[in-house]
């Protein structure tokens, strides 16, 4: 039985998952990744996780989307892999962040070759004393805030590889757009 639509839960990276299906179907230990079927035999989701408050296989299922399903497995037949979009940088940890009193999420690297180098992003750096110089600071991505890792990471879902996009970033208190075309996760590791 569904007992909700557009839940949201976290990954086991602690990226959130939106739009999930709550079920009441028991999730077994190796039955995850399982069909979610409809009462037609119509697939309607996959089986992801559950919630047990006693540790148990009985509590709330949830299960993926079959749109979700749709978008990914045409890439996993293709590539053996999702391509997923990126902007070619790895960003400063929060708990690093968290003493900068800055909102947005601070650049700690721009990958050589990649989109945020190509549009003239800096990552933070050391300057000749060992003192730490702060790189562009990510506000947002075609308007939409971004406030965390989160916020990014579900901004970028919405694009394709080869897409531009437009993002808002802070270098030494002045803000400014910077558009780019996102590069696939696959072709920057």
């Amino acid at each position: 039985m569904v007992s909700a639509l557009g839940r949201e839960i976290k990954s086991l990276t602690g990226v959130p998952i939106r739009d999930v299906i709550q079920t009441d179907a028991a999730i077994n230990p190796g039955n995850s990744g399982g069909p979610l079927l409809d009462s037609s035999g119509r697939l309607i989701g996959v089986n992801t996780q559950i919630y047990s408050p006693s540790g148990a296989s009985a509590g709330i299922g949830f299960s993926i989307p079959v749109d979700e399903v749709s978008w990914v497995v045409p890439d996993l037949i293709k590539y053996g892999e999702v391509r997923r979009p990126v902007l070619g940088i790895s960003l400063l940890p929060a708990y690093y962040a968290e003493g900068l009193a800055t909102e947005g999420l601070i650049i700690a690297e721009v990958v050589r070759g990649g989109p945020a180098e190509k549009a003239g992003l800096k990552a933070i750096s050391q300057d000749r004393n060992g003192k730490f110089v702060q790189g562009d600071v990510i506000k947002a991505l075609n308007g939409q805030k971004i406030g965390n890792y989160s916020d990014l990471v579900l901004a970028l879902e919405k694009y394709q590889p080869g897409n531009k996009v437009s993002l808002t970033v802070e270098r030494n208190g002045s803000t400014r757009k910077v558009d780019l075309i996102l590069a696939s996760s696959a072709d920057l590791k």
